[in-house]
Formats: C-alpha cells, sequence, structure tokens
C-alpha cells in the first residue's frame, strides 16, 4: 500500500515559509511504500528514497489504497536522482505558473506525478493531503 506522508514538524526556515505561504501546517511530503520514502528532498539534493522515522510526532501519514505502488516505483527509478527544482517551486506555488519539464521537482510535484495526477506541479503538500483525505472519504462513503 502507498501512503502519504506529510511534515509537519519545525523544520527550517524553508519549511515555515512553506507552511506560512500555503497556510498549512505541511511544509513537505514523501510517499512511502514498505516503510521506505521517496519524495525530492532539498535538504538530500533532489529525488530519492529514505529511511525516515514517521512515528517522531513530526509527521502524519495518511493511507492511498488507491495509489499504485508500481507505478510509483517505476517512475521513482526513471527520476531518481534528479536535481529539487527550486524555480519550478516558486514558479508553481507563488505565481501559479508551473510549467513542469521532468527534469527536476519539488516534493508534492514529484509525488503527485508518481502517482499520474494531472498538473502534478500545480499540487502542494496541503492539496496532497487533502485529495487524499477527500478521496479515502469517498471510497468508505464518509
Amino acid at each position: 500500500m502507498v501512503k502519504l506522508a506529510l511534515y509537519k514538524g519545525k523544520g527550517k526556515i524553508g519549511n515555515a515559509v512553506t507552511r506560512w505561504w500555503t497556510g498549512s501546517q505541511y511544509s513537505h511530503c514523501e510517499l512511502v511504500i514498505g516503510g521506505m520514502c521517496y519524495s525530492a528532498s532539498l535538504m538530500d539534493g533532489g529525488v530519492r528514497a529514505k529511511m525516515i522515522d514517521l512515528t517522531s510526532g513530526n509527521w502524519d501519514v495518511i493511507d492511498l489504497p488507491w495509489a499504485d505502488a508500481g507505478r510509483v516505483l517505476d517512475f521513482y527509478s526513471r527520476t531518481c536522482g534528479l536535481a529539487y527544482d527550486w524555480l519550478g517551486l516558486f514558479r508553481a506555488q507563488l505565481f501559479n505558473r508551473g510549467r513542469a519539464d521532468g527534469s527536476k521537482y519539488f516534493c508534492s510535484e514529484w509525488c503527485a506525478a508518481a502517482m499520474g495526477l494531472p498538473m502534478a506541479e500545480s499540487y502542494s503538500p496541503r492539496a496532497l493531503g487533502e485529495l487524499g483525505v477527500f478521496l479515502m472519504k469517498g471510497e468508505h462513503g464518509g
């Protein structure tokens, strides 16, 4: 099963700016498969897989039973090592001018693209979390 991990820890100045700009408690996101976290991370230089302690109290984790783990892992194999996309983050999140080119990613863009969502560059961690919760409610009739 694929899960979405949303970072709500204090972090650094970039985390604070992201939370403020998006009006959210979340500043970063990861897709989780079998305990391994996948995303694009500024701290780690771009697209990577990493073990992260998601029980530290700094993360909220949402099940995404509709997401295809095989698709995510295939996307990871094609994008592993690509750089973090600061410019794309600013264009998409600050100026609403996203232009994904597939050569760099920011966290929520990578997660959305890995799941096959359209206009992946338009998602923030908050928007992905809200989508995940919305779709879970729909699956359970809630």
